[in-house]
């Protein structure tokens, strides 16, 4: 059985501009995914939902989320929970960068 190993250098990365607020670098392995964003203080978010949880890592700044039913700010060093198909948003309320972990979606 063979091992493959894969190393990834955050400064090689593409940057993906999403919009003038919101951009990022992501490395995706054959299960999990894991974004660094930047998010620009008053950036949002729309309504979304992901079939699978996410783990959001705030290393920087802070947001204000809305998940499910919940409103939640979430801070420097604080991670949030994010359970599988629960609809969230997020308002930046400074210039934040966040750490994501995920599923890699699953192709059907």
């Amino acid at each position: 059985m063979t091992l493959d190993v894969t190393l990834f250098r955050w400064d090689e990365l593409a940057l993906d501009k999403v919009t003038e607020m919101v951009a990022r670098k992501t490395v995706s392995g054959a299960d999990l995914t894991l974004t660094q964003a930047y998010f620009k203080k008053g950036a949002v978010v729309p309504i979304h939902r992901h079939d699978g949880e996410r783990l959001i890592y705030v290393m920087q700044g802070a947001l204000r989320a809305h998940v499910g039913a919940s409103d939640v700010t979430v801070r420097e060093g604080e991670v949030l929970v994010v359970p599988a198909d629960v609809a969230h948003q997020a308002e930046s309320l400074d210039d934040t960068f966040v750490l994501t972990v995920a599923r890699v979606p699953v192709p059907g």
